[in-house]
């Protein structure tokens, strides 16, 4: 099962995705990964990695760093129907990917780097029974941006949209309230 929650800065989503993560997990589930994708730069980056981690530190999650090439993590070996995952988040992975492409045409770099993600998330479908992804949603304040910042939005646009045609369940949450577009609610 493919579980994707989205929402802006601050809206709970991740605390939201956690939570329902472990409630479909219950006792059942013997692997729980969490797979972490911000990449430490800076004091502030660290205290916020810091922070995460005393949040979810008694919740059974193994964390795994994983800042790009999501397509290489092993997880389990085959379908893990006993394995959980939770990619956190989307948005981060998508600038560690799109802007590793040094020299790269946005348009070129987008489409790599949106191939690339997609064939880490068909992987971690192959090696888990529930997969929940985080997302962020950066659409909608109305501003304009310099064109790596554009180029970026159109990545995680499309990345988006992506998840919510495979997802099976695809939830926005909006003042830690969700909102399920898509299936659920759970």
């Amino acid at each position: 099962m493919l579980i994707t929650v989205t929402g802006g800065s601050g809206s709970g989503k991740s605390e939201f995705a956690e939570n329902l993560l472990l409630k479909l997990d219950g006792e059942a589930r013997t692997d729980r990964f969490y797979i972490a994708t911000m990449e430490p730069f800076g004091e502030e980056g660290a205290r916020r990695i810091k922070r995460h981690r005393a949040m979810r530190r008694d919740k059974g999650f193994e964390t795994v760093e994983c800042y790009r090439n999501l397509k290489e993590l092993v997880l389990s070996e085959g379908k893990g129907e006993r394995t959980s995952a939770l990619l956190e988040c989307m948005s981060n992975l998508a600038a560690n990917e799109l802007f590793a492409g040094e020299g790269e045409s946005c348009e070129k770099g987008r489409e790599s780097a949106q191939k690339e993600i997609f064939a880490g998330i068909e992987k971690l479908l192959g090696q888990t029974g529930l997969l929940v992804v985080v997302t962020g949603e950066v659409f909608s304040d109305g501003l304009s941006y310099d064109a790596s910042t554009e180029c970026y939005r159109k990545l995680l646009g499309a990345l988006n949209r992506k998840l919510a045609a495979l997802s099976d369940v695809f939830v926005e949450v909006v003042y830690s309230i969700p909102l399920y577009l898509k299936g659920g609610p759970l």
